[in-house]
């Protein structure tokens, strides 16, 4: 038996134990494969923005990456890709939509970048399908209250559409990241549909105070809980039921290929705060369903 056999095994008993078929994971990263290389080898450099070693877990080609998903049973995942410069995010957008439109189970996923345009941009992802946005404030280093925005986040409000934002501090701060820039972006665009990734590490304990004033205001747990987080950005013991009491609220989301463990490591992580089997269906599953108006989930037989 192979390790990705093991592997497969051990994402099916975590499944089968909360009686589900499929999971739905709001977090996966597909993108061009040239810029794919160039953010592994970041990631193998430990740069600036990594801040330590982060040996990658899954560098397969990306059939065999689309495959492996489909295996642990995953029936939907996205395809988070962002730019760093100007000038990226419509040719980004462009192979993000073929993408899609060859792999039916990926859920369209589009982004921008503080730019002149920008709000061409997101039109154009709207027009070709996009069904979520990515928003990188670590990586892009731009202020999400800049003026040249506001069209895009009206745009993205209006349309009801998720735009999953890594926007905490972690694993190194930005200039703009941190809950104050979102607090100001909710304060203009209270309608916005958010999802802070990572759980908004390390500051969770504020995005939380966020997620609770703004009812669009989501989380996903990309990362979370794992021994390789926990050892530097610990998520409070005391924050635990807050985490519980936004059960509907909060999305699975795991990195991959981009993870420097299993992702049946990052499954069984979920269970460490311990917050009950219901919380974890409803995050590996129900959440994201209803979010993006999938059927209900087929009994596990």
């Amino acid at each position: 038996m192979t390790s990705i056999d093991v592997e497969q095994n051990r994402v099916a008993a975590f499944r089968r134990a909360l009686g589900l078929e499929h999971l739905i994971d709001v977090h996966t990263h597909f993108m061009p494969q040239r810029v794919l290389a160039k953010v592994w080898a970041y990631f193998d450099a430990a740069g600036p923005l990594v801040g330590r070693p982060w040996p990658i877990a899954y560098r397969q080609e990306e059939a065999e990456r689309v495959r492996l998903l489909r295996d642990f049973g995953v029936r939907a995942f996205t395809s988070m890709l962002y730019p760093h410069k100007p000038g990226m995010a419509r040719w980004l957008n462009d192979w993000s939509a073929d993408f899609a439109a060859r792999t039916p189970d990926c859920l369209h996923t589009a982004t921008f970048f503080a730019e002149p345009g920008a709000a061409d941009d997101v039109r154009r992802a709207m027009a070709q399908g996009a069904r979520v946005f990515k928003c990188h404030l670590q990586v892009g280093a731009y202020d999400p209250n800049a003026p040249v925005l506001d069209e895009v986040w009206t745009l993205l409000a209006d349309a009801a559409l998720p735009v999953v934002t890594h926007c905490g501090s972690g694993p190194v701060p930005g200039p703009h990241t941190g809950p104050a820039p979102i607090a100001a972006l909710l304060k203009r665009h209270p309608r916005l549909r958010l999802v802070v990734a990572h759980l908004g590490m390390p500051e969770y304990e504020d995005f939380l105070t966020l997620a609770e004033r703004h009812e669009n205001v989501m989380l996903d747990t990309t990362m979370a809980f794992t021994p390789f987080a926990e050892s530097a950005a610990p998520f409070p013991p005391r924050a635990r039921p807050r985490l519980a009491a936004l059960r509907d609220r909060i999305l699975l989301g795991t990195d991959f290929p981009n993870i420097p463990y299993t992702y049946a490591d990052a499954l069984s992580a979920l269970t460490a705060p311990d917050l009950g089997e219901d919380w974890l269906r409803a995050v590996c599953h129900d959440n994201a369903a209803r979010l993006f108006g999938l059927p209900d989930r087929p009994p596990l037989v």
